[in-house]
């Protein structure tokens, strides 16, 4: 089975699932395994669009540490049922069954060896096994509840179906088709939204701030980034809007315009006690040349420079002196201009009221035959493998019963 068939829409399925992403795909090869009657359309040309870009093209399929404590959601235990029914090593066992080989990055976070279409192809090769039918570039134009279900009227003819499976996903990366539309569903059938922002995002800063950082875009450092309850340890880049860089990325989900992020430069050491351990060391050589075996010569330059720290032999520094300096080049506090936004934002915060959706089955309470999966609802994971975990986890659940 190709990605999409060119045969007329069925006009009556089971199971239809509105969009083709990592979500609805698996809902699908799921309901299609249990002898339902499924139908896959989407809007874009191409199936998998995120999960062909995702992880450089290599797709971080998924973390060997997911756990709940992993999400954001206005309800937290909403995650818990599912990511325990279908956890990372269920996933992990199906790449092993389509022999894909992957490796672990850092951190948990699990890519495939070769490409991200790999993952793509295993979801097409389950949905095959289902028979689960798949359209793209089709359009929905409006959905009616009927006494048996749901008529969709779309683009390519109308299809009356039982279940409605709603894996639209969210607002992030629009130029590669994302819309708010799951949430005109939601609202069409009374379901509230929980406010959506740019997550997994990068920092822009303000002129002043980037003209004085004109030399530094490209050079990275290893931080502890801190805002609010949020705290991770992981490297930061600079960029020519901004920051950038997976700490800076984690730390986003928690940033508040207005807000000030706190980044510890040497979070491996205290630099006050280090610098005066160099000292007895080393009274010759220069602050300069100590501090370059944490940081780049050129970032070294640029953190003296704003911090108005001359460089001169360790032994021209008292001890006061140098643990002074050390405090002073330990922290960066910085309150960003704002972010990217949606255009390079990874997910997105917020999102379809989990309270209005049962954990287990991911269908509506109000509305039933009414599913909502994956990154349409309000919850949010890590970077590294978390997100393509809940997309796995909740279409599956979704599956079981659609």
């Amino acid at each position: 089975m190709s990605e999409a068939s060119p045969n007329p829409l069925p006009e009556q399925v089971d199971v239809l699932v509105i969009g083709a992403g990592a979500a609805g795909l698996m809902c699908a090869a799921v309901a299609g395994q249990r002898g339902r009657s499924v139908l896959v359309v989407d809007h874009a040309n191409k199936v998998g669009k995120k999960i062909l870009m995702s992880g450089g093209g290599r797709c971080n399929f998924t973390n060997l540490y997911t756990a709940p404590e992993n999400f954001y959601s206005r309800n937290p235990h909403f995650c818990k049922s599912a990511l325990a029914r279908y956890t990372q090593w269920d996933f992990i066992a199906l790449v092993e069954k389509h022999g894909i080989p992957y490796h672990e990055k850092t951190l948990g976070q699990l890519f495939c060896d070769n490409r991200s279409r790999d993952i793509v192809d295993l979801l097409l090769a389950e949905c095959r096994e289902a028979q689960a039918q798949i359209r793209t570039r089709c359009s929905i134009e409006s959905i009616e509840p009927v006494n048996t279900g749901y008529r969709v009227n779309t683009s390519l003819g109308t299809v009356q179906c039982e279940s409605l499976v709603v894996a639209t996903g969210g607002l992030s990366i629009p130029t590669m088709g994302a819309t708010g539309f799951g949430y005109d569903i939601a609202r069409q059938f009374g379901l509230s939204i929980v406010p959506t922002r740019a997550a997994l995002v990068p920092f822009t800063q303000h002129k002043r701030q980037l003209q004085r950082q004109e030399d530094l875009p490209g050079s990275a450092l290893a931080v502890t980034a801190s805002c609010g309850n949020g705290s991770f340890h992981e490297q930061m880049l600079f960029t020519h809007r901004g920051l950038s860089g997976p700490a800076v990325l984690q730390i986003s989900s928690h940033w508040r315009e207005g807000e000030a992020v706190s980044f510890d430069l040497a979070p491996d050491r205290e630099l006050a006690h280090w610098l005066n351990e160099q000292r007895t060391e080393k009274p010759e050589a220069h602050l300069h040349t100590v501090l370059a075996t944490l940081w780049s010569r050129k970032l070294v330059q640029h953190f003296l420079a704003e911090k108005g720290i001359e460089s001169r032999p360790l032994k021209q520094f008292s001890a006061a002196e140098l643990a002074s300096i050390g405090e002073k080049l330990q922290t960066w506090q910085l309150v960003p201009a704002g972010t990217e936004g949606y255009r390079t934002a990874e997910v997105t915060l917020g999102g379809v009221d989990t309270n209005a959706v049962s954990s287990r089955t991911m269908e509506c309470k109000s509305q039933p035959g009414l599913y909502f999966i994956g990154e349409v609802l309000d919850v949010t994971g890590w970077l590294g493998g978390y997100n393509f975990q809940w997309a796995w986890a909740s279409g599956h659940a979704a599956g079981e019963v659609a």
